[in-house]
């Protein structure tokens, strides 16, 4: 749970809020996942490693869990309406009381990029997540199924997200009042959006949430962080993975892929939450500096014993409502305009 105090980092523009007690539940869940999530993964990373298991035999599962998650509903109320682009498929989700694009006198929506290692997951495994986030903002949301690994490399994902972005500009709806969100592989994904919309000259949206952000698509620092002990379910090895089976070209990754290299300047603020003892912290710290050195508002929530992207299980966790509710509060006050803007201008410069 996140307590009223805030440290604002001297000197910064980063706002870090600190965990309180995590509740009883969350500490149940924290400790069955490291007892068996994490096991499971961690015999997942040895099947790669001693080559029981080809790379496109465990995408061929990987790329099917989202259909095995077709039967998970919405919350009732919620009306579904899909979207078809070119090469992938997006769907609006609007919760029960909250207008769509065409009732709405001052049009708002939420972009939302699921995670899923950008192997995994999409439209049916995150509707509950994305619903319950919704309702919590009181604007639609458009749920963005872009191309994976192995049908597209990253910078192609990047792309679907861009024309999703422009998708939501052309039905007339202000760049301030989008906010662009996402989970896991989709969070980072909603930095290398804002990255790619302001160096293409494309407003930005009015602020970036990302729940537990992979954005570094090198492993390395994940790997040596003091949390690939406590992490709970993906410790850093799992991240090479995908980044080894369809992100590296010729076995190199090349740094401008991951936002974590870039600079920030001219970004929109954000949001982040993350578990205390996620690998991914390791991610976030560095996210946190990029925000520092361009002078871009962050408000940080560490969430303690919070076991990656909990918030999907909000149906049981108190912990997660919570999170959401501070979701919803957050993408409120964008959409009202309460936030800081980040002072800096861009100029086109070479990527850190």
């Amino acid at each position: 749970m996140i307590s009223n105090d805030a440290i604002a980092v001297p000197g910064t523009t980063v706002m870090a809020e600190l965990p309180r007690r995590a509740s009883r539940r969350q500490r149940a869940v924290h400790a069955l996942s490291y007892a068996t999530l994490r096991r499971f993964f961690e015999l997942s990373v040895r099947v790669d490693e001693r080559g029981w298991l080809t790379p496109a035999q465990m995408l061929f599962v990987t790329t099917h869990f989202d259909l095995l998650a077709a039967p998970l509903r919405p919350p009732r109320g919620t009306r579904l309406t899909p979207v078809r682009f070119e090469d992938f498929r997006a769907e609006w989700v609007v919760p029960r009381g909250v207008q769509d694009l065409a009732g709405m006198r001052e049009p708002a929506a939420i972009l939302y990029l699921h995670g899923g290692g950008l192997v995994s997951c999409g439209l049916n495994t995150h509707r509950r997540l994305v619903a319950r986030i919704a309702a919590a903002a009181g604007v639609p949301l458009l749920n963005v199924d872009y191309r994976q690994i192995p049908a597209a490399h990253v910078t192609d994902t990047v792309e679907d997200c861009v024309i999703a972005y422009r998708h939501l500009l052309d039905q007339g709806v202000p760049a301030e009042r989008i906010i662009v969100a996402g989970d896991s592989a989709g969070g980072g994904l909603a930095f290398s959006l804002a990255l790619a919309a302001r160096d293409r000259g494309l407003p930005m949206p009015s602020a970036i949430v990302a729940i537990a952000p992979w954005a570094d698509y090198d492993a390395t620092g994940k790997q040596q962080h003091p949390n690939d002990h406590t992490e709970a379910m993906l410790r850093g090895a799992v991240f090479a993975m995908p980044a080894a089976w369809g992100i590296a070209v010729d076995g190199r990754l090349d740094p401008r892929w991951s936002p974590v290299n870039h600079d920030f300047a001219g970004m929109p603020p954000a949001l982040i939450q993350v578990g205390s003892g996620e690998v991914l912290l390791a991610d976030v710290e560095l996210l946190a500096q990029r925000h520092a050195e361009a002078g871009v508002p962050l408000k940080l929530q560490i969430w303690e014993d919070a076991v990656h992207v909990f918030q999907v299980a909000a149906d049981v966790l108190p912990d997660a409502r919570e999170a959401i509710a501070e979701i919803g509060m957050y993408m409120r006050e964008a959409l009202a305009g309460a936030l800081v803007a980040a002072p800096a201008a861009w100029s086109q410069k070479t990527p850190a």
